[in-house]
């Protein structure tokens, strides 16, 4: 059984161009279903924020309208009160990679917030990347390589080919026009080859050590590509 660190965002919101914010946090689907899968397959999950905070969840995502019907969304929000491990999260600049097999960041609004300019996160990722230890990186989960920056300024991830949330995903969510700055244009401005396909259809991208899905549609096949690597 290995150990996996899950990182998740502390933010609750999402400071929007006119300085008003969106409450948001993490995207429940997105870390209940790698979860599931990586504890079914024997592994022990670790969660660590910034700061050690608890993560909040993002409440839009525990809707009956995104989950298919209200059932689906209780059940959603009861494997979130079985995941324990969310009440007692390690302190990000206090984790050791050493200690881990791989690294899986989920996304929500929160990770624009915050882990994209948190630089624990940061140098995290970088070690990860360089330790060609298994890291999957889900929907708004990779505005955090956004501060993977290294010595000479260049971002690690740079030439690595990726999914993210989209700028049209963006647009249909009906908050790109409200946005300081979007996730795509971000990540393509940093050299990351950012590959979309269709709006909220799961799509995958492995690129060696680096499993990243474009939305959460894509959390259960990104968990698929994170157990391939981890053997």
């Amino acid at each position: 059984m290995s150990k996996i660190l899950f990182v998740l965002t502390g933010a609750d919101h999402w400071t929007l161009a006119d300085g008003t914010t969106h409450p948001t946090g993490f995207w429940a689907e997105e870390a209940v279903v790698p979860y599931r899968a990586l504890k079914a397959a024997g592994h022990e999950i670790v969660v660590a924020t910034p700061g050690g905070v608890v993560p909040p969840v993002d409440r839009a995502s525990l809707a009956a309208e995104v989950n298919g019907g209200q059932e689906k969304a209780g059940e959603l929000a009861r494997a979130l009160e079985e995941m324990t491990e969310l009440r007692t999260p390690a302190k990000l600049a206090e984790v050791d990679l050493d200690d881990f097999a791989a690294v899986f960041y989920p996304g929500g609004h929160g990770p624009m917030e915050d882990l994209a300019v948190d630089a624990e996160s940061g140098r995290l990722l970088i070690e990860t990347l360089d330790s060609g230890k298994p890291l999957a990186v889900v929907c708004h989960g990779p505005a955090a390589l956004l501060a993977a920056i290294r010595p000479d300024g260049t971002n690690a991830f740079a030439g690595y080919r990726a999914a993210a949330f989209t700028n049209e995903e963006e647009v249909q969510g009906g908050l790109a026009g409200q946005a300081k700055w979007l996730l795509q244009d971000r990540l393509t401005e940093a050299g990351v080859d950012v590959r979309a396909s269709e709006p909220w259809a799961p799509h995958v991208v492995v690129d060696r050590n680096l499993v990243t899905g474009q939305n959460p549609a894509s959390s259960a096949p990104v968990a698929e590509e994170l157990l391939k690597l981890l053997g």
